[in-house]
């Protein structure tokens, strides 16, 4: 028998049992330890997620359960995560590679760092631009699934909201934030006139400076005899609930970079500075009154026929005829066209950017040249417009949104329970 002959296919044979083995070894390594519905979730997936929580605990000094139940608790958020997945994929839920390229950042945004940064720090880790974008993009995904769907769970009454507005935790909530800078010049409890004018004085002409163009922080650090001198003045965000009564008072009466005249307190004087502010309920929109004749395009009326229409209806209009009369006549506009063409007041962003523009650069009364949109071609005019006091609902929508807060991770629990007791759950360890 010549096995110099059989010699290849015997190496062959070798080879893909030897592959074969080894395969049976990474499915063995890799094996599936729990089935959600369709889904597995695999020894590999199960173990990375306890390394990835191990290192971070010991980063932070955090000491972790036994591994037992360190264990049963990651699988079963891994259980949980895969059961919000399914549910977005059954919605179609998606989320688009600029969303996640987005979310990242507004992680690098808040971490301070940039993209060479945030990449040798994941390789640190451990893990790879594209296993960090995948754990984003599966974040995202049930971040909108259980916005969508939770939120539409939860009912906030009008009587909800009036409850909660005359409550005390209700001052705290929707109370504005100040980002503040302080120079202060101290005075002993006992100053006699002599040293309060002194202090006075020096006050004010730290404030002429200021008015001068010189940098509030510099003077801070040279300056004030406040605690947070070192850091230039700064405060850092401040609700106004937190803030001395003094400082309470002078922030919201200042604009962004305003810094406010000296003012008097037991601790000495004080200067103020608003970097920013957020969270202000005051809202006073500007609200616009118009009306329009909207002519649609279609086979039988093109562009160009819709526009000399239009600019026919408009040399009406200016020689005396009534707009609203004409827009019942001539307007495509269902929804308007039985008002003469009105559309309400509107506050800035309710209707596409042109109609948007349009709106703006015209005066009372005017009618505007025919312009096109997506519906088609439209002349404008301005009836009135006014400055709305908008303050009582934006109130209450902020309260309406502390409520949805602080019901919404209960009912994502609620939500998650449910669908673990209406999927198969097969635990293999």
């Amino acid at each position: 028998m010549n096995l110099r002959r059989y010699l290849p296919f015997a190496l062959l044979l070798s080879s893909l049992f030897s592959s074969i083995s080894a395969q049976a070894q990474i499915e063995m390594m890799d094996r599936v330890i729990a089935v959600v519905d369709e889904e597995v979730i695999t020894q590999t997936e199960l173990d990375s997620r306890i390394q990835d929580i191990a290192m971070r605990a010991n980063a932070a000094g955090m000491q972790l359960p036994p591994e037992s139940v360190l264990r049963e608790q990651i699988l079963d958020q891994l259980i949980n995560e895969t059961l919000q997945l399914n549910a977005a994929h059954r919605y179609g839920v998606t989320v688009s590679d600029q969303e996640v390229l987005q979310a990242i950042g507004n992680i690098m945004a808040n971490k301070g760092i940039n993209e060479q940064q945030l990449v040798q720090s994941l390789q640190q880790d451990g893990v790879s631009i594209e296993e960090f974008k995948s754990t984003i993009h599966k974040q995202l995904l049930m971040q909108n699934i259980s916005q969508g769907l939770v939120r539409s769970r939860i009912k906030i009454s009008e009587q909800d909201i009036d409850n909660f507005l005359v409550s005390a935790d209700a001052k705290f909530w929707l109370s504005p934030e100040y980002n503040l800078s302080h120079i202060l010049i101290a005075l002993p409890s006992a100053a006699d006139g002599k040293t309060i004018a002194a202090a006075e004085e020096k006050a004010e002409k730290i404030y002429a400076q200021l008015q001068k163009g010189a940098k509030f922080e510099d003077l801070a650090l040279a300056e004030s005899d406040g605690p947070n001198a070192l850091q230039g003045g700064n405060l850092g965000w401040r609700k106004s609930t937190d803030l001395p009564s003094l400082f309470a008072e002078i922030a919201p009466k200042l604009e962004n970079g305003e810094v406010a005249k000296p003012a008097r307190s037991q601790a000495g004087f004080h200067i103020l500075k608003l970097n920013a502010k957020r969270g202000e309920t005051k809202q006073i929109v500007n609200q616009t009154l118009p009306r329009h004749i909207l002519l649609e395009t279609s086979a039988i009326r093109d562009d160009e026929q819709a526009k000399a229409k239009l600019l026919e209806l408009r040399k009406e209009v200016l020689d005396g005829a009534d707009f609203g009369k004409l827009a019942k006549q001539w307007s495509d506009d269902i929804g308007s066209k039985l008002q003469g063409g009105e559309l309400g007041w509107s506050s800035p962003g309710k209707f596409v950017p042109i109609f948007e523009k349009t709106m703006e650069d015209m005066e009372i009364n005017e009618i505007s040249q025919p312009f096109k949109s997506q519906f088609g071609w439209h002349i404008l005019q301005i009836m009135d417009r006014r400055a709305e006091d908008l303050t009582e609902q934006a109130i209450r929508a902020r309260a309406q949104n502390v409520l949805m807060s602080r019901r919404f991770e209960d009912e994502v629990q609620l939500w998650i329970q449910e669908m673990r007791d209406n999927a198969y759950i097969d635990i293999k360890i």
